[in-house]
């Protein structure tokens, strides 16, 4: 009786010698190809650490200047407002994007019509929700100023389209 106790005790899924060395073979040879091709897969496609690709430009953006000075002609002919919406504002303003109401778009840009153009173009300047002041641009104000009037008239405004600032010689001329 000790005997058929003995044997059931002691039996499992590996029943005889060859089996036994197979599992073993197995248990060491498996987790080789594993580790092996782990480290092929980390070593196959070489990933340049950051800033090491183009060295120069790396160091020129890390040395450059907290401000800058930009010299702009004063005198340049002001941009007209479809072309400052096609150079900016189309970006988001002709496909909606982030609530952006859309050119043409009467009901969206009514009730924005009714708090005047002085509100839209302040919006547009210091800039609500998603978009940015000047909607990320570089143009001047009465640019944007006249961009604002090109969209908010095709939404169905009658805006007049802002004039260029009088040259500030002009107003401040000798008094005798």
């Amino acid at each position: 009786m000790s005997d058929a106790q003995h044997e059931e005790a002691h039996t499992g899924p590996i029943k005889t010698p060859s089996q036994l060395l197979w599992a073993a073979i197995a248990a060491f040879v498996i987790p080789v190809f594993i580790i092996i091709g782990l480290a092929r897969y980390v070593v196959m496609a070489p990933k340049p650490a950051a800033g090491t690709v183009n060295m120069e430009k790396t160091v020129s953006d890390r040395l450059q200047k907290v401000g800058a000075v930009e010299v702009r002609d004063a005198n340049r002919p002001l941009k007209g407002g479809e072309e400052v919406y096609k150079a900016q504002c189309s970006a988001c303003h002709a496909a909606g994007v982030a609530g952006a109401p859309k050119l043409g778009d009467a009901g969206a840009w009514g009730a924005r019509i009714k708090t005047g153009l002085n509100a839209l173009v302040n919006s547009a300047l210091k800039g609500k929700g998603a978009m940015a002041p000047q909607g990320g641009g570089d143009h001047s104000d009465v640019e944007i100023a006249r961009a604002v009037v090109y969209m908010a008239n095709a939404g169905g405004a009658k805006f007049e389209e802002p004039k260029a600032p009088a040259p500030a010689a002009a107003e401040a001329a000798p008094a005798k």
